[in-house]
C-alpha cells in the first residue's frame, strides 16, 4: 500500500497527470520557446493571491525540482493595503500549497486611491516597482508574474477597441528602472479556462480582486472593459473553437510590411519610409526587391 499524499502533493500530481496537456506542457513550452529561465538565474515568483500567480508559483517549484537547468527560486507577495480577509486568504493558501512566501507591506493602495486621474495605471506601475525592488533586495534577477494566454489576447483586443493601437504584453521584458532585472511570464501559453478548471478540480479558493476601487464601486469589476472582451471572445468561441489559439498565434506572425504605420522604440514610422524598397504581388503581399 502506497503512502498517502499530502494535499499539496495531490495538487502537483493533478498538474503532472490530469492537466499535463493543458497546463504543464504549455508552461514548459513558454519556458523553452521564450528563453525565460537560464542557468543560475534567481527568480522571484510574485504572488498576488489570485489563482494565476499561485499556480505560477507551484509550477516554478515543480520546474526547479525536475529541470536540468539549475536556478534559485523565492516567493514574494506584496500587501498593498488588502483588507484583513484577503490578507488571511493569501497566507492560508500559501500554507496549503506549502509555498514559503515572504509578505511585505506597501502603501500603494493609499497613494493610488488618492488620485483621480488613471489610478489603475498608477497602482500597476507602483506595484511592479515595489516587486522589482524587493526581488533585487533578495538577490533575484527576475520576477515572475501570473499573466496567461488569455490576458495576452484580451490585451490585443482592448488596445484595438479602446486604445486605437495594436499591442499586447510580451513573454518577458527588461526593467527600465532596475538594472539587470527582468520580468517573465511563465503562464504565457496557458489559457485561463484551464487554470479555472485546475482550481475547481482541487477545491481551491483564491481572492478574486483585492482592489479597493472595486470594493467601493457599486458597479465593480462586472462593468470592466476586460470582462467585456472576455465575453466577446467567449461568444466568438461558440462558432470558432480555435479563436483563442488563432488570436494568440497571430501575435507571433505579424506581417509588419502590410501595415500603413507602426511604432518601434517609441518612434512612429510610416510604410512610406520603405515604400520604394518593395513591390506588391497580387493579394497584397510585400516582397523586398
Amino acid at each position: 500500500m502506497g503512502r498517502e499524499l499530502t494535499f499539496c502533493q495531490n495538487v502537483e500530481r493533478s498538474i503532472s497527470k490530469k492537466y499535463r496537456k493543458t497546463i504543464w506542457n504549455p508552461f514548459i513550452k513558454a519556458i523553452k520557446n521564450y528563453d525565460l529561465i537560464s542557468e543560475n538565474d534567481h527568480v522571484a515568483a510574485c504572488i498576488s493571491g489570485g489563482k494565476d500567480s499561485m499556480l505560477g508559483a507551484v509550477l516554478l517549484r515543480m520546474l526547479k525540482r525536475y529541470s536540468d537547468v539549475p536556478f534559485e527560486l523565492s516567493f514574494i507577495a506584496m500587501d498593498p493595503g488588502y483588507n484583513e480577509e484577503n490578507r488571511q486568504m493569501i497566507e492560508k493558501n500559501a500554507a496549503l500549497l506549502e509555498l514559503p512566501v515572504e509578505i511585505f507591506v506597501s502603501d500603494v493602495f493609499d497613494i493610488a486611491y488618492s488620485v483621480e486621474k488613471s489610478p489603475c495605471y498608477l497602482c500597476a506601475r507602483m506595484r511592479r516597482g515595489h516587486l522589482y525592488a524587493k526581488a533585487k533586495e533578495m538577490g533575484a534577477n527576475k520576477i515572475a508574474l501570473g499573466h496567461h494566454l488569455s490576458d495576452a489576447i484580451e490585451t490585443v483586443l482592448l488596445s484595438m477597441f479602446y486604445g486605437s493601437q495594436i499591442q499586447t504584453m510580451p513573454p518577458k521584458l527588461r526593467s527600465m528602472n532596475f538594472e539587470g532585472m527582468e520580468l517573465i511570464r511563465p503562464l504565457y501559453c496557458i489559457k485561463e479556462d484551464d487554470i479555472i478548471s485546475w482550481k475547481n478540480y482541487n477545491g481551491l479558493q483564491f481572492i478574486q480582486c483585492g482592489c479597493r476601487f472595486v470594493e467601493d464601486s457599486d458597479k465593480g469589476v462586472g462593468d470592466s472593459k476586460r470582462k467585456e472582451i472576455k465575453e466577446l471572445i467567449r461568444s466568438l468561441r461558440k462558432n470558432n473553437p480555435d479563436i483563442d489559439n488563432n488570436i494568440f498565434n497571430s501575435l507571433h506572425k505579424v506581417h509588419i510590411d502590410t501595415f500603413p504605420g507602426f511604432k518601434s522604440k517609441g518612434k512612429d514610422h510610416s510604410f512610406l519610409e520603405r515604400y520604394w524598397e518593395y513591390r506588391v504581388q497580387d493579394g497584397g503581399t510585400f516582397f523586398e526587391k
